[in-house]
Order: structure tokens, then C-alpha cells, then sequence
């Protein structure tokens, strides 16, 4: 028989350690908060509960936030570690530095109290020194209404303190002074202050908004804490600069540092110096009070990886002390006087109560171990992966039967939308009684039988005695709100890049240009209802129902000097009719191209699947979504027989080449020939070698075909592809030359297709009608683009980075030495290359000129397109290599070169690039896992033209990973669409707006490849009135711009499913749907069923419905008049072909959910489902 349990916090004593073992992830928030519970019961209690050290501070988030599901009545502290390498050259984040400070000074004058306190904080936090306990306590100044305390004191505290003084204030740290106010953002509060003086008396304080800068409620008194870990004094700068001199002796004349503080400036990065500014340091240990400690499984070693980073770092900062002309001077300070050191850290450890938590079981017969008995949960992923099991089905099992185990069950969800969805789903599969739970405390209060939903971020699930927790990502393998993925339609995609903004040019159907003034709400029919208010010519107005928002289109952004139309004139009317059949041409004419190559046979190539699996499986890392989606579609192309002609959209870097790569493996395997065409020479060098280190030991001979191969080699390979021994050739365009003759050409892969001219297209064109084509780009020219979205050509899109991708930091600034040194020397001390670009060649001298008076000690490689090709070869392969530090060049570096270690790019002059050039530079760096950096300098003195500025605007805020798609339709939208196939088009646009054109010539396209040859119809939208309030409330989304591209996202949607998720969506971005919204998501369903149905107007009210159809014409006639004899009496048809369908409806809910229905079995008769 097993010994009774001791509580664990009996366990526990100063010198002790106890191992709670069997601590599953997911259930630390529950042990941590029982622990504490614990402790503080406890007779002798400390101050400081619980204090937890997280391995880094992801964890601490993620524990912070179980606990306040677990525990929300403890009391958590977190103090998070500085977000800088030590011995850096930056300082911490503000913001970061105030929450420390905040939880010090907090701590720093605890007494001990009966409410249990957790504190939580990470290793790096932990090993850390920090500045005394009684100065901390000291230093904070506590101030409340109707105190005398002259406004020139607070000020000079701010400023000793760390506050930085700006205009207004919008930043924690910032205060700005007006008159007898001032404005202040606090460490630690979320709102910044506003302190009201009346002479030296304050009045006030009031927390204000720092968007609008309104106030909204009085404080009764505010403790401030300094935002920076030590004060500006004139003792603290006495201080630092005796312990500077005794530290490295007298200081040199260029020592910014030394110069900074003595003229009591604060200098970025001097928070590493915090010893010297203060008498003594203490750990955090002397804040907590010999409270006990509990260690995260695997703390420990991370702290042990701290300690020998913190010596590679001081090591490297001395060894470039010792080397003269090593960038700006910095000395740094040994490292036990910032950090702990190792044997200090194992006695302070040992010196406290211990709990270490492990997810394993510990054998029996250890003394001081106890168990809390929480094992890992299942994860369903084998009945996800099995396409026969439903996962949800399986799910209700498993409850099921852990309730007939007496044990409760709760599922934990990411967020509230995918609580609302997951329980739907669950009782969908006959799971009776779900409740919803926001704490632990109603877990506990809740009977067996009910399974409980909490929103509670957690990885996996675990189970214990009495519980089970089973997580959202062991049901679905992924969260159900995933941010959304880019395979959304592409006509979505322009309409969210081109959102409206009031005065915008707009393109109504059916009466032409007219301009949006502004959102109005109108009475329609006794009810609120959003619409969009449009102006015409002669003063007319027109006001749009929001639900009807996609009859409108965006102009485009060259509306200078355009005419508005009239409404009700016959003018717009006539121009549209004109041009629908000029575009019918030109649609015929690209549909002429594209059938040619649907009628033309290609050879078919189906995978031989185990050498393909063989093939794949030396790609180094895990395929993304959609990167498997290209794939996928690209073989699926090869099989059915006719010529492929895709676009494969992917971000730089997002892996395009392999896609090309298992493209060729399955034509190559099948014995034709395959030709890789690329921009540069060196990107041909780059592209051979991966594609023979790829196919060796695979019966496939690949030859590169480019200036920087030797005469003989290329005489070789030319022989080679005419009788057919070479099977891949991969090569500049030479390769279309009319020299070269192919005997068996299967796939064309065009690389980076931005570079190639008009005329190498055409040679393309002709080898195409029998050919495969794929092409890769990242920023596709807005021609490229036109055609894939119109549908001439297929298109994928790579929008998901790789795993751990770090997007690119981008920084634009004048031309700044001091910078671009810094830079360059971080680059360095990370054991990195760099790229320094140039735009023209007579540039190159200049700028080595200037590298080499300010970083002498990096080896430069310079490199352009006139030197010999040899020559270039040779200091590629150096430079990949890593003998030179940075690579000097013009732009021959953006075409996809891959060069993994260089993570820092310089641009020089930026604003002489074009838009897509900077991107694919951009792209040259973040390739491995590191943050990369780029700088695009720009003149110091010169103004940059308006355009150069846009360029540069877009691009910094394209920050996010796979943005070229988006910048391409930028690029669309500042050059137009450029010519698809002859002069005429630019008139056309004008005519009727970019987007309208866009979407006229994607209609004639698909009729004309269905078969159908009159014009299109116009686009038209059902009028749906009810007589309910249907708008997205001002105090729900206050942001207009944000209304509306909701609005118009909302009115794209034609499924249930998609509805159901945007609501889940919204639902998690702004809260609660409010009635109207609700009713919205229902209009939208309703006017989904009337598209379906043919429905052009219908009206509701409390006597029942009128629907109108559209043209008068139904689907399928004989059904409709059956279901209207169904409805008897109830439903009739009038002379003006209106059917009628009387109801009683009482309440706006039942006229809403009447129609819904009526609409909903309309809707499947016209779609040849049997009568329902």
C-alpha cells in the first residue's frame, strides 16, 4: 500500500530540491497554481508565493496565460529578460525595460501578504544582475491629486529617469509638456496619464487615449517607476566615469560612450554598462526573498547554453578591442559583473526551497519526488491522416468514454470564434451537453456529464486523475482560425490591395464613374441600414446598399482628368456596350494562343512513384502547403496530355526551384529533354549545381550552357542537346538562340521571368506550342500578372514561408557612415557576408573608396556584368566560399543567387531602383535563420522624386514574409497593366477603371472558353429589404477603411462555409458580434440563395414575402410552379410574374429566418437537386 501524500509545500525547505515528475505539457499552469495555493497556506508564508524560471520568453507568455485560466484570483508578476544579445550594441526595448522595472519596484516593497503571488521570469532573466533593492525602492515617486509638487521636480525625475521628451506623447517612456499640463506614459500602464497643475498644486490626473489624445477617467494616485535600470545624475555619472577609468584605464579621444554620459546624454546600447552607474548590484534572488523556486523542465540546461554565450560574446568584444580600427570602441565589462556567474548560480540555487518539474515519471522509492499525475492526452492524428475516420466522431468516442471513467473533460480552443465553431462541430456529431468555461474554478463546479469548452492556448492535452484536457491541436493537428491562407480568390486579393478611400474614383455597373464621398446610415423601411454614398455628375447622388458594395470597382490610380458620368444617362450605357465587344477581340485573341496550345498534344509523363518519393526525399527540409500545392498542380499538368503554361508566384526564397526541380525529375525519368532558362550567368552557375547535385546517381546528365563555361564544354553541349545524350540544360538565354536545336525538347522552366524582353518571349512562344512551359517569379511584371489572373494562364501561388523564416528588417535612411559601419561590423560579429549594391558601375569605385576608410578590417569583393565571365566565376565561388567579407557588385546579385550566410544587404542610392528590383534584393538575404538586415540609403542632401518615395513606402511596408504577390499588384496598380497584346489596351482601360476592365475581360474569357459568344452579362446583385437594422455597427469597427473592405469581403462570399468562417473571424477580431452584424452575416446568406435562384428583389415584411425573378425566368419553370401548389393558398403568383408567399411573421427574427428558408429551397430547385 502506498504511503499517504505529503503536500508538496511540506516538501519543501531552504537546501531541499523536490522533483514533481510526471508534469505533462499543458498541465504546468495547474501544478504551478496548486503549488502556490500550497504554499501559501502555509503558517510562515513568504511574501513571493511561487517564483517560476520559464526557459525563454515564449514560455512565460504561454504560461502566463494558463494561469490566468487556472488561477485567475493569483496575483502573476512577469519579468521578462532584455530582448538584446549581450554585449550588444542596442538597448533593450523600452517597453520591456519599464515592465522590469514595474515588477522591482513592486517587489521591492512587498511585505508579506495572505493572497498567494507568482512570479515568473526566464533563465536569461534570472541570471542577470540588477540594480539594488533599496535603491529601487527608493527611487519611485508616488504622486495624487491635491499634492504640492512643483511641475519642474516631475520633470526633472522623468528626465533622470530615463523618459524621453517628444511632442506628443504616443510611446511607454515619452512625456510631452504644455503649459501647466503634462502627459506622461508610465512604465507599466497600458494608457498614458495627463497631470493637470494648478501652479504647484496638482489637480488631476486623468488617463488619456494616445490615438485621439482624449482623456477617459480619473486616477486617484500613481506610483511612477523609472523606465530605465539606472538615473542620470551627476553622482551616477561621477560614478560611471571613476569606474571606467579603473575599469580600461584612461579613456581614448573618439570614445562615444565616455563622451555620452559625461555630458549626461544616453547613449544606445549603455545599459550593458549598468554596474559602473551603481554602487552595488544584487540578483534577482535577493527580490524574492528565499521564496521557493520551481524550474521548468529543461531550465537548467538553457542556462548552462547562457553562460558559455555570455563568454563567446565578451570573448569576441575583447578580441575586437585588441584589433585597431574595429569599428566604433566598445569595452566591455567582465561578465560577472553584469551576470551571475555559474558556480554563484548553482549556490543561490541551492540555498532556496527547489521544485523541479519533469514530464516524466521518476521510479518509485526517490524521496523527494511527488507526483502530480498529469500524462500526456491523445492526439488524434492517426484518424486525421486516415481519410475514412471522421476525427470529430472519434473525438465524441474518446469523451465518452473518459466520462464513463469518471473523468471530466474540457476541450481547450485557441480563441472565442473557434470555441463558438468547435462546439457546433462537436454537437453536429451528436456530442449532448457542451458548456462553456472561463476558469478553474467552474471546471471544478461543473457535473461529469457536461464537457466543458475554455479558450486556453495550449499545445497538447493531458489527463489526470479526475480530468482530462483535450487541445484543439490534437483534435485538428492545427488551429481552427488559422490566419488565412493565400489561396483565397484572387479577385479578393485585388479588391483588398485597392480598398476604397473616401474621394476615390469608382466604377458603378450599370451607371458608370462617379466618385465615393462616404458612409451614411439611412431608415430603410423603419430600419438602419448602412450605404455607401456615390456623387454624379450635375449634383446627382446615389446611395448604395453596403450589401451590394461588389457592383462597385476602383478606377484605378491614374484618375487625373476623368469625366463623372450622368446617372440615367444614356452615355455610360453605350461606352460599355462598345467596349464589351473590343474586349470580346482581345479576349478572343488571347483565347486564340491559349486554345491553340489545348489543341496541340503534349507528351504525357506520369510519375514512376518510388524513384519520384527517392528523388523528393533529398530536399532538405519540410515542403509548406503551398509550396506542395504548386507541386502537386505542376505534375498534375504534366499528365493530362497538354502543353502547361503555369506562373508560379512565390515569394524569394520561398522554394520556386524546387517545384522546377521535381518538374524536370518526372520529364527528364521519362527521356526527353528539359531546358532551364535564367537571367545572369551566375544564377546558370548557381541552378547547374543544384540541379546535378540533385539528380546525382539518377540516369540524368545535366550540362550548363552559359559565357562562363569554356568554348569546348559549350561546343559539347550544343552537340549534346541535337542528338539528345544531354537530358537537362540549364543556361542564359543563348539557350533560345536559333544555334541551338534541341531533339527532344519535353519542359521549358523560365526563371525570374521579370528579366526577359519581349523578343526572347516570342522565340519562347514558338518553342511553346508543343512545350511545357513553367515560369518562377517573385514579382511577375504586371503583363505576367494581368494574364494569370485573367485566366489565360494557370497560376500558383507560394505565399507560406519555410518554417522559422524571419521576415527581412528593412530600414530607409540617408547615407550614413556611422550606420552602414554599424551594420557591417553586426553583420560581422555574427560571422556573416554582406551585399553592398550599387546601381551603376561608375558607382563602384566611390563606394570601395568609402569601405575602405570605414571598415578596413572586412575584405571587399567587388564584381560587375563587363567583367570577363572567368573573372566573375571566380569571385562568386570565393565569396560563397567566405573569403571576402562583403560582395560590392551592381545589381547582378538580384537574380535569385542563394548564398545563405550573407545577411545584411546595403543598397546604395535606392530610390534609382525600381520597385521589384529592391524586393528581389531584398530577397537575397534571409535565407537561413538568422534576422537579416537591409539598409537602402538614400542621397543625404537630394530630394527623391514622388515616385522613388512611393517605391520606397510600399516596400517598408511590405515588411511581412511573401509579399511579392502583393507588389506586384502594387506594381499593377502605380505602372497600369502595360500591353497584353497590342496598343489599344491603356484606351480601353481609361474608358472604364482599371479593376472593371480587369473583371470584363476575366468574364469574355471564361465565356469564351465555355463555348458561349455573345457578350457577357452585366455583374447584378439581388435588392434584399426586411426591414432590419444591417450594418457593421461605428462603435463595433471604428476604422472606415476597415468597414469597408469588411463590407466588400463579405459580399465576395457565396458559401455557408465561408460565411460561418468570416463570422468566426470577425468574431476574434473584434469581439462579439452585435445584433446588426449578425443579421448581416444572414443578408449575405439570404442574397447568396438569390444568386442561386435568380432572385433579382425581394421584400419581407410581417404579412409575408414578394420575390422577384430576374429576366421573369426560373431554372427550372414546372418545379417552381409545383412548390408554389405546395404552399396552397399561402403562395401565389401575380400578373407582373411576382410570386407572392403570405406569411405571419411577427418579429423581424422570423421574417429574417421565413425568407431564409424560402430562399434556401428556391435556391435547390434551380440547382436540379430533386424538390425538397
Amino acid at each position: 500500500m502506498k504511503q499517504p501524500m505529503k503536500s508538496p509545500a511540506a516538501m519543501l525547505a531552504p537546501g531541499r530540491v523536490l522533483t514533481i515528475a510526471n508534469v505533462a505539457e499543458g498541465a504546468e499552469g495547474l501544478v504551478i497554481s496548486d503549488l502556490a495555493r500550497a504554499i501559501a497556506a502555509q503558517p510562515k508564508r513568504p511574501a513571493v508565493s511561487l517564483a517560476v524560471v520559464c526557459r525563454d520568453g515564449a514560455r512565460m507568455q504561454q504560461l502566463a496565460r494558463a494561469l490566468e485560466f487556472f488561477a485567475p484570483d493569483i496575483a502573476v508578476m512577469q519579468i521578462p529578460a532584455w530582448d538584446c544579445q549581450p554585449y550588444d550594441r542596442v538597448s533593450p526595448h523600452s517597453g520591456i525595460l519599464a515592465q522590469r522595472l514595474t515588477a522591482l519596484a513592486k517587489l521591492s516593497r512587498l511585505t508579506g501578504s495572505d493572497k498567494p503571488l507568482i512570479v515568473l521570469t526566464t533563465v536569461n532573466a534570472v541570471v542577470q544582475r540588477v540594480p539594488a533593492r533599496d535603491q529601487v525602492a527608493a527611487q519611485a515617486l508616488s504622486v495624487a491629486p491635491g499634492n504640492v509638487v512643483p511641475m519642474d521636480s516631475v520633470v526633472a525625475w522623468l528626465e533622470h529617469n530615463g523618459y524621453t521628451r517628444s511632442s506628443t506623447v504616443r510611446e511607454p517612456g515619452e512625456y510631452a509638456v504644455r503649459g501647466g499640463i503634462l502627459d506622461l506614459f508610465p512604465a507599466g500602464l497600458d494608457q498614458p496619464v495627463r497631470f493637470d497643475f494648478f501652479g504647484d498644486s496638482l489637480e488631476s490626473i486623468r488617463t488619456f487615449d494616445a490615438e485621439t489624445q482624449r482623456t477617459h477617467l480619473d486616477m486617484r494616485g500613481l506610483d511612477l517607476v523609472p523606465v530605465s535600470e539606472f538615473q542620470l545624475t551627476t553622482e551616477t555619472i561621477r560614478r560611471f566615469r571613476m569606474g571606467y577609468v579603473a575599469a580600461f584605464g584612461a579613456p581614448e579621444r573618439d570614445d562615444q560612450l565616455y563622451e555620452a554620459v559625461s555630458e549626461g546624454r544616453r547613449h544606445p546600447g549603455m545599459e550593458h554598462w549598468l554596474p559602473l552607474f551603481q554602487e552595488r548590484m544584487d540578483t534577482l534572488f535577493d527580490y524574492l526573498d528565499g521564496a521557493t523556486i520551481a524550474i521548468e523542465p529543461q531550465g537548467e540546461d538553457a542556462a548552462r547554453e547562457r553562460f558559455t554565450q555570455i563568454a563567446d560574446y565578451y570573448e569576441a568584444r575583447r578580441e575586437a578591442l585588441d584589433q585597431p580600427g574595429s569599428g566604433a570602441i566598445y569595452k566591455p565589462l567582465p561578465p560577472d559583473k553584469l551576470y551571475l556567474s555559474e558556480p554563484e548560480w548553482t549556490k543561490l540555487l541551492g540555498d532556496v526551497p527547489l521544485a523541479r518539474l519533469t514530464p516524466f515519471a521518476v521510479p518509485e522509492g526517490s524521496s523527494e519526488v511527488f507526483d502530480a499525475g498529469a500524462r500526456q492526452g491523445r492526439n488524434f492524428a492517426p484518424e486525421r491522416a486516415d481519410g475514412n475516420v471522421n476525427v470529430f466522431e472519434a473525438v465524441v468516442g474518446h469523451i465518452g468514454a473518459l466520462q464513463s471513467q469518471r473523468k471530466k473533460v474540457i476541450v481547450a480552443l485557441w480563441s472565442e470564434g473557434s470555441r463558438d465553431r468547435m462546439g457546433a462541430m462537436l454537437r453536429d456529431h451528436k456530442l449532448l451537453n457542451t458548456t462553456s468555461v472561463n476558469t478553474w474554478r467552474i471546471v471544478q463546479a461543473t457535473p461529469r456529464n457536461e464537457t466543458m469548452l475554455a479558450v486556453l492556448g495550449m499545445e497538447s492535452g493531458f489527463e489526470t486523475g479526475e480530468f482530462a484536457v483535450i487541445s484543439e491541436q490534437d483534435i485538428l493537428g492545427d488551429r481552427l482560425v488559422r490566419p488565412r491562407k493565400a489561396s483565397r480568390k484572387l479577385d479578393n486579393f485585388i479588391s483588398e490591395v485597392t480598398s476604397l478611400a473616401t474621394g476615390d474614383l469608382v466604377v458603378h455597373v450599370e451607371h458608370g464613374i462617379g466618385r465615393f464621398v462616404g458612409l451614411q446610415t439611412l431608415e430603410v423601411s423603419g430600419a438602419p441600414h448602412d450605404c455607401l454614398e456615390l456623387h454624379y455628375a450635375a449634383e446627382t447622388k446615389l446611395f448604395l446598399p453596403v450589401e451590394n458594395i461588389e457592383l462597385l470597382s476602383r478606377y484605378g490610380s491614374d484618375s487625373a482628368n476623368v469625366e463623372l458620368d450622368r446617372l440615367g444617362g444614356g452615355g455610360w450605357q453605350a461606352r460599355k456596350a462598345k467596349l464589351k465587344n473590343r474586349i470580346r477581340e482581345i479576349a478572343g485573341e488571347l483565347i486564340k494562343i491559349a486554345a491553340e496550345r489545348q489543341l496541340h498534344e503534349a507528351p504525357k509523363f506520369p510519375l514512376q512513384p518510388h524513384v519520384y518519393d527517392e528523388f523528393c526525399a533529398r530536399f532538405p527540409y519540410d515542403e509548406t502547403e503551398d509550396q506542395l500545392g504548386a507541386i502537386n498542380s505542376t505534375l498534375k499538368d504534366l499528365e493530362i496530355g497538354r502543353p502547361m503554361d503555369r506562373l508560379i508566384c512565390g515569394d524569394v526564397g520561398f522554394g520556386k526551384t524546387e517545384v522546377a526541380l521535381r518538374a524536370a525529375f518526372a520529364v527528364a525519368l521519362e527521356g526527353k529533354q528539359v531546358a532551364v532558362v535564367v537571367p545572369t550567368t551566375l544564377l546558370a552557375r548557381q541552378h547547374s549545381r543544384t540541379f546535378t547535385e540533385r539528380f546525382k546517381g539518377f540516369p540524368v546528365n545535366v550540362a550548363q550552357a552559359s559565357r562562363l563555361v569554356s568554348t569546348k564544354d559549350l561546343t559539347q553541349t550544343k552537340k549534346g542537346l541535337a542528338d539528345g545524350s544531354v537530358d537537362i540544360v540549364v543556361g542564359t538565354h543563348a539557350l533560345l538562340g536559333k544555334a541551338i536545336k534541341f531533339k527532344d525538347l519535353g519542359l521549358l522552366i523560365v526563371d525570374e521571368e521579370q528579366h526577359f524582353g519581349v523578343s526572347h518571349k516570342e522565340r519562347l512562344k514558338q518553342l511553346r506550342a508543343q512545350v511545357h512551359v513553367l515560369t518562377l517569379s517573385a514579382t511577375p511584371i504586371p503583363r505576367t500578372l494581368q494574364l494569370a489572373l485573367t485566366g489565360v494562364r494557370e497560376l500558383s501561388i507560394i505565399a507560406s514561408p519555410p518554417v522559422d523564416r524571419l521576415a527581412v528588417r528593412t530600414f530607409v535612411a540617408p547615407h550614413d557612415p556611422l550606420m552602414i559601419r554599424e551594420a557591417l561590423l553586426r553583420e560581422r560579429y555574427r560571422g556573416g557576408q554582406a551585399f553592398y549594391v550599387v546601381p551603376r558601375i561608375e558607382d563602384l569605385a566611390g563606394v570601395k573608396d568609402f569601405l575602405d576608410k570605414n571598415v578596413p578590417e572586412m575584405k571587399v569583393a567587388v564584381a560587375h556584368g563587363q567583367m570577363p565571365p572567368t573573372v566573375i566565376e571566380d569571385i562568386m565561388s570565393a565569396f560563397y566560399d567566405g573569403k571576402y567579407d562583403i560582395l560590392l557588385s551592381t545589381t547582378i546579385v538580384e537574380s535569385g543567387l542563394d548564398i545563405p550566410n550573407a545577411n545584411t544587404l546595403i543598397v546604395h542610392r535606392a530610390d534609382m531602383f525600381g520597385l521589384a528590383q529592391l524586393y528581389q534584393l531584398r530577397g537575397r538575404v534571409g535565407r537561413s535563420k538568422l534576422r537579416a538586415y537591409a539598409l537602402f540609403t538614400l542621397p543625404a542632401q537630394q530630394k527623391i522624386t514622388a515616385q522613388a518615395e512611393r517605391r520606397l513606402k510600399v516596400l517598408q511596408s511590405l515588411e511581412t514574409l511573401g509579399a511579392g504577390f502583393q507588389l506586384a499588384s502594387h506594381d499593377l496598380d502605380i505602372r497600369g497593366a502595360g500591353n497584353l497584346l497590342g496598343e489599344e489596351q491603356s484606351g480601353h482601360i481609361k474608358e472604364v477603371g482599371f479593376e472593371l476592365y480587369q473583371s470584363m475581360l476575366e468574364e469574355a474569357i471564361v465565356n469564351l472558353k465555355a463555348g458561349v459568344a455573345e457578350p457577357a452579362a452585366d455583374r447584378w446583385s439581388p435588392q434584399i429589404t426586411i426591414g432590419m437594422p444591417v450594418l457593421i455597427p461605428e462603435d463595433y469597427v471604428n476604422d472606415l477603411s476597415v468597414r469597408l473592405s469588411l463590407y466588400r469581403r463579405l459580399a465576395d462570399l457565396d458559401t455557408d462555409e465561408d460565411i460561418d468562417a468570416f463570422a468566426a473571424e470577425m468574431r476574434d477580431r473584434f469581439g462579439v458580434l452585435p445584433d446588426e452584424v449578425r443579421y448581416l452575416f444572414k443578408v449575405a446568406a439570404i442574397k447568396a440563395y438569390c444568386r442561386r435562384a435568380n432572385v433579382e428583389k425581394i421584400d419581407a415584411g410581417p404579412k409575408g414575402a414578394v420575390i422577384a425573378f430576374r429576366d421573369n425566368s426560373f431554372a427550372h419553370p414546372e418545379r417552381l410552379v409545383s412548390f408554389i401548389r405546395q404552399h396552397g393558398q399561402a403562395a401565389k403568383v401575380r400578373p407582373d410574374m411576382k410570386v407572392v408567399f403570405l406569411q405571419q411573421w411577427d418579429t423581424p427574427e422570423e421574417r429574417l429566418a421565413g425568407t431564409t428558408e424560402i430562399l434556401r429551397q428556391l435556391a435547390n430547385l434551380a440547382e436540379s437537386k430533386k424538390a425538397a
